[in-house]
């Protein structure tokens, strides 16, 4: 056994680690483990600027890449418990480690330091694997059992802290990100095409799958165990929507959701190191902004960004909010040039190909931000809690199209849609139209997936290659998912919708657009929405609390109705755009034609060179709004050159 430390503090303290990889392997090789361990790490260094450890034993690495948030610097990892038989690394914060602390004393632990990380191992010393389950916080950790040669591995219940995996070539592999897992000496590449036909539909690739054959992510809510070459996966915690609330007065549950706000702000606020907030005007950021500005000893923080273009520009709402809570707020306009020298980047930090091109202001706000502070608090889990996306409004809308005859529908509201003037601004009324009418009359799961996401299966009938239809076989790569509308088959429409949400889009789609935004330039976020408490009370309250006829977010309009202006409140949802559409015929046109060259296209394989080009013509010329589709292939197109040189 022997161990390397690099940087190693001296005072005692509490750190949070943003960074972890190592594997299990009983094999030798050319290069010594340590080289292998630190090259994994240093694929990750910018999840942790301050401080690396590393532990070998026998067959187990651990790798540590950690970034200071509280005052104390004993946060050293991996870390061990009393006897040296539990080894940690981790990443992440657990909130209501104080609490935990003093149960564990109680119970007679001995703690070497003050740290969120060793209350974890000895939670694990005193109620084994479903420890996890008494953890308030964001985390992903991996504990080696020396006692029995064992690897437990663990993420937070709404995957705010991402896992990776890979049992590659009878060894084990896990890390924070892919790029870590590639390092390992000889990993394979090779594309998962099915994981690809999915991010062509969602514009990321749902968990377990990632776009490598040989690595999987573990879901949130998930614990691994690894132990002689055998994994068993097993799921801890769920949304439930069938527990009710016992609290059913609507003052009564104001009250009560208001108060779990605010703790659950006051717990995330805790830190030693400057903090802010993103904001940016909307509802869910300017309640967290309300809340905290009472909670802070000090004037709060608050962070945004903005375009020149008026459909995606907030500021007006941002300056209310500011305004009324003497914020001390920074703001900046970023350009098209800024933007377009971060796409190549872009496509390295990410891991994945991730169409979802707000990617790129949040990694610009993360980047503004960090001037700043080091840790941020997000609105992110906002909307899938409380039903906010229009989509839940055109659900309940499809229901009444769909009583319309056919007739009417095809030769009357489609011609009219037809009809509208493109536009290419933010939620502009044609594209929300054209996409409406292109799925309302589907079934809901296959409805709701078309409205989301870029491609739906007709569409990429049409532009798959031959071969690439071949390897899929005809298989449906969205069936496996459908599975989560069917979790509460006697449910609500709604719950069964925010569930799948919660389940897709929120793990795989914001909550790693934020991580890898903010990560990279060595920012916590922090989304206090996402605590579990929270989300138990909201799911199990009525689903008219949520959504009231087309009234999204009912209930926290409602809560917050005396502490932010009504016009923040009933607002239209703006999102976190950017202006892609405009850019993609603009500043961006000559970077898409060099991308998507016909022998280029050809060569690759995978895709029907006619299609794309009828995408991208129809879009320089006005004729259609493209830019999902276009975005989502473009963002393909650059990952494959920097992951696989192609």
């Amino acid at each position: 056994m022997f161990f390397v430390f690099k940087n190693a503090p001296s005072a005692q303290g509490c750190a949070q680690v943003c960074g972890i990889c190592g594997f299990i392997s009983s094999k030798e090789y050319s290069i010594p483990r340590q080289d292998i361990l630190l090259n994994m790490l240093n694929a990750i260094r910018h999840r942790g600027p301050d401080d690396e450890g590393v532990f070998f034993d026998r067959e187990a690495a651990l790798g540590t890449r950690r970034l200071s948030i509280i005052d104390l610097e004993l946060g050293h990892q991996p870390m061990h418990n009393e006897d040296s038989s539990i080894w940690i690394t981790y990443n992440g914060e657990i909130y209501n480690f104080r609490e935990l602390r003093e149960e564990l004393v109680r119970e007679g632990h001995v703690f070497y330091t003050k740290t969120d990380t060793e209350i974890v191992i000895h939670a694990y010393e005193e109620w084994g694997y479903e420890c996890v389950k008494k953890f308030n916080g964001m985390f992903a950790f991996a504990i080696w059992d020396k006692r029995d040669n064992s690897l437990f591995l663990a993420r937070d219940r709404f995957g705010i802290k991402p896992l990776y995996y890979s049992g590659f070539n009878g060894q084990f592999l896990f890390a924070s990100e892919i790029k870590s897992i590639l390092k390992f000496p000889g990993f394979s590449r090779e594309l998962d095409l099915c994981a690809l036909d999915q991010y062509l539909t969602f514009e990321y690739v749902p968990a377990p799958r990632s776009i490598f054959k040989e690595i999987n992510k573990l879901p949130a809510a998930h614990t691994l165990i690894y132990k002689d070459n055998y994994v068993a996966i097993s799921k801890y915690w769920d949304i439930d929507f069938s527990s009710q609330s016992s609290v059913c007065d609507e003052g009564e549950v104001k009250e009560r959701l208001l108060l779990l706000l605010k703790d659950s702000i006051k717990r995330q606020m805790i830190s030693d190191v400057p903090l802010g907030v993103f904001l940016s005007g909307g509802i869910d950021s300017s309640t967290i902004t309300a809340l905290a500005s009472g909670l802070s000893a000090n004037r709060l923080k608050t962070f945004s960004i903005g375009f020149k273009e008026r459909s995606f520009d907030e500021s007006k709402y941002v300056k209310q909010v500011v305004d009324l809570y003497r914020t001390e707020h920074y703001h900046n306009d970023f350009t098209i040039k800024e933007l377009s020298g971060l796409l190549p980047e872009a496509a390295s930090l990410l891991d994945e190909p991730f169409g979802d091109a707000s990617f790129l202001p949040t990694f610009l706000l993360s980047k503004f931000t960090r001037q700043q502070v080091t840790v941020a608090l997000s609105g992110d889990g906002g909307d899938e809690l409380f039903a906010g996306y229009p989509t839940y409004q055109a659900h309940r809308l499809a229901d009444y199209y769909c009583r319309i005859p056919s007739f009417i529908q095809k030769g009357v509201i489609g011609n009219i849609v037809k009809r509208l003037p493109v536009s290419m601004s933010n939620f502009s009324l044609d594209f929300k139209a054209k996409k409406f009418i292109s799925s309302a009359a589907y079934p809901l799961p296959l409805r709701h997936i078309i409205w989301m996401g870029s491609f739906s299966p007709q569409e990429k009938e049409q532009f798959y290659s031959p071969s690439f239809k071949e390897v899929l076989g005809g298989q449906d790569s969205l069936r496996s998912l459908y599975g989560y509308f069917d979790r509460f088959p006697e449910s609500s429409e709604l719950n069964r919708l925010q569930y799948f949400d919660a389940k897709t889009y929120l793990q795989d789609d914001l909550l790693v657009k934020t991580d890898r935004a903010s990560m990279f330039n060595s920012l916590e976020v922090r989304v206090p929405y996402l605590d579990h408490n929270i989300a138990e009370f909201v799911f199990s309250l009525p689903a008219n609390l949520r959504l009231r006829n087309f009234q999204t977010k009912y209930i926290l309009k409602k809560t917050v109705s005396n502490i932010l202006p009504g016009n923040i409140i009933n607002r239209a949802k703006k999102g976190f755009g950017m202006p892609a559409a405009f850019w993609i015929k603009g500043e961006l046109k000559g970077m898409m034609l060099d991308v998507f060259k016909k022998e280029k296209i050809e060569k690759e394989g995978w895709f029907g060179y006619g299609y794309i080009d009828r995408l991208l013509q129809g879009h320089f010329a006005g004729k259609a709004d493209n830019r999902k589709k276009i975005w989502t292939l473009f963002m393909f197109e650059l990952w494959l050159k920097e992951y696989l040189c192609i």
